[in-house]
């Protein structure tokens, strides 16, 4: 019973009104990037996902996947692997990869729009794509020509899939600590020994071959992650040359009977002197993990904001449909036994703060992904430099908070159900299960917000920041006087010196102590990513008004950004005093005594 439709109309407006993407692609000479046949693909996409994806998430959910002790395979649920073909015959699987490799080379943000679509309608089918995208990254930025010709080809056009085999049963998220060994062969191979877990995709049958990536050491390699080298591990033997040769020492273990995401099979994933290649330089593999990483990052964002939308979009049907109770002003349908849940001010709180989240995070992560379409594709190395420094800057926020706003729009969507939303047959239960997941892989929370203010603000001196706070202010002058925007632009004028105050004030207490940072670091995540929402709301009611919108859609967009900033902005300084208490709180008591 649970539904999808693409949001393809807030899509356009976010991509193109907002955040000015076209003009954007005009710049960077995508020639080939033209609206009319951007508007097709989008339409297209959101057919394919809405009737082939989204039907099979709840059988994902049910079936799960199957793992053969004794042959190490592993069969998804069904309609997956069909519903994959699908997805290749349709050219979906090179849609933002080069040209010159078999691919489409549409702007990596158009590409996030079309990753949302997949994600709301399936995400647990979602996540092998997505892997094979952050291997294709990889490659297209690390790897050999001739690495490039045999491997990322067969990724690109479908033919093979993609992992990243990082994590090991002893190391998480330090990868210093990891021991998987990587032996130089006299022909210029490896043989790669170890154990990863958490392995998403790591078997499947969905194609005959998957490249997994591998972090592994070698024997010379020097301690912690300066020892750290990435190597290309295929399931079935490749030769340089492309041939195909015997099945690789590789094998899945086990596969996790997880939370969630029940169709996303994660593997334990054994190498047992699998014939591998090494990408880049030796004990650089950090430098390729960590293209990986953040395309990963961005896109665990995208699921975190597909999961808002889908669960908003049933928890609004079921709201106008269900009769529970009298509004308390009055009955507003006297005809009925009951008025919709709709007309009840709680409801209403929960369905916009889903609402707000879903179009702010939208415009949010759209733009993110337009700083790498310049980061790739610009000739202005100083305009490349910038949005480097932007994009690393608002990759934690993106991942950090679209998916902690998952969980909790997840919440307020199963909320919105009643005693319905617990149960199987509505599928928002689902949903809330599947979102848990997104603020743990590809870096916790906790890491994200490290990221953010410990390497990305006070590393960085505040580079990014100050980055978007020149947006910020850029945008407040611009409409200084206009009377229309005035009730959002001075609040916004207002966080946004606080923002910059703020992070001034905790990075002195970081030069005494270096553990401010991680006791201000989840709050200041939290602090940066409302600040930065408030902003694209603002400029959403801007773009709105500058626009030949409907005068519904116009309306709104300004009641949502009012909502937003009357009753979610305001969270930023519940945030700002936990960080200006300081680490002492966190710390006096002794680990000894937490049970005491």
């Amino acid at each position: 019973m649970n539904r999808y439709t693409a949001p393809v109309r807030d899509m356009k407006f976010a991509l193109y009104d907002v955040i000015g993407a076209d003009k954007l692609y005009a710049k960077l000479g995508i020639e080939h990037a033209q609206r009319d046949l951007l508007d097709a693909v989008m339409e297209e996409a959101a057919k394919f996902t809405q009737s082939v994806l989204a039907p099979l998430n709840g059988v994902g959910d049910e079936h799960g996947c199957v793992h053969d002790k004794d042959t190490g395979a592993v069969t998804t649920p069904p309609g997956f692997k069909e519903a994959y073909a699908q997805f290749v015959e349709g050219g979906w699987a090179g849609i933002t990869a080069p040209e010159a490799m078999g691919g489409q080379d549409l702007p990596e943000s158009f590409g996030a729009a079309l990753k949302e679509m997949i994600d709301a309608a399936n995400l647990s089918w979602g996540n092998y794509p997505l892997l094979s995208h952050g291997a294709t990254e990889a490659l297209k930025h690390h790897g050999e020509d001739w690495q490039k010709e045999v491997f990322l080809k067969k990724i690109i056009a479908g033919e093979w899939t993609g992992t990243m085999c990082l994590t090991e049963p002893h190391c998480g998220s330090d990868l210093g600590l990891l021991k998987t060994k990587a032996e130089p062969q006299a022909d210029g191979t490896y043989k790669i020994s170890g154990t990863k877990i958490f392995i998403t995709g790591g078997e499947h049958d969905f194609t005959d071959n998957i490249i997994h990536l591998v972090l592994a050491r070698l024997p010379d390699a020097p301690a912690g992650v300066k020892g750290i080298s990435l190597f290309i591990v295929p399931k079935v033997q490749v030769a340089r040359d492309g041939t195909v040769g015997a099945r690789n020492a590789v094998r899945c273990g086990s596969i996790e009977h997880k939370m969630g995401i029940h169709g996303s099979v994660t593997c334990v994933m054994n190498f047992d002197g699998a014939q591998g290649y090494l990408i880049g330089q030796p004990n650089k593999g950090l430098n390729a993990m960590f293209t990986m990483m953040n395309t990963a990052r961005l896109a665990v964002g995208l699921q975190g904001l597909a999961l808002i939308d889908r669960a908003f979009q049933n928890a609004l049907d079921y709201s106008r449909d269900r009769l529970q109770g009298r509004a308390l002003s009055g009955a507003k349908n006297p005809d009925k036994p009951a008025d919709p849940l709709i007309v009840h001010p709680d409801i209403r709180r929960m369905l916009l703060t889903c609402k707000a989240l879903a179009e702010g995070g939208r415009m949010l992560a759209l733009h993110a992904a337009t700083l790498v379409d310049v980061l790739e594709r610009s000739k202005d190395e100083a305009e490349r430099k910038e949005a480097d420094v932007l994009l690393g800057f608002l990759t934690p926020i993106v991942k950090g908070l679209l998916t902690e706003w998952g969980n909790e729009c997840t919440y307020h969507a199963l909320q919105c159900f009643g005693g319905h939303g617990y149960v199987r047959e509505w599928g928002m239960e689902q949903l809330a299960r599947d979102a848990r997941i997104t603020t743990i892989y590809e870096g916790t929370t906790g890491i994200q917000a490290l990221d953010l203010l410990g390497r990305k603000t006070m590393q960085l001196q505040g580079a990014g920041l100050q980055q978007f706070l020149k947006m910020i202010q850029a945008f407040c002058t611009e409409h200084a006087t206009d009377a229309s925007l005035t009730e959002f632009v001075l609040p916004l004028a207002e966080i946004a010196k606080q923002w910059g105050e703020l992070t001034m004030e905790v990075g002195k207490k970081a030069m005494a102590n270096a553990d401010e940072v991680g006791a201000a670091s989840v709050d200041y995540l939290f602090y940066s990513g409302y600040v930065a929402l408030a902003f694209w709301w603002a400029k959403a009611v801007a773009a709105a008004e500058a626009g030949a919108h409907p005068a519904e859609f116009k309306t709104a967009k300004r009641e949502t950004a009012r909502f937003y900033f009357a009753r979610i902005l305001p969270r930023t300084q519940s945030h700002a005093a936990a960080m200006r208490s300081g680490s002492g709180n966190l710390l006096a008591l002794d680990a000894a005594l937490f049970d005491s």
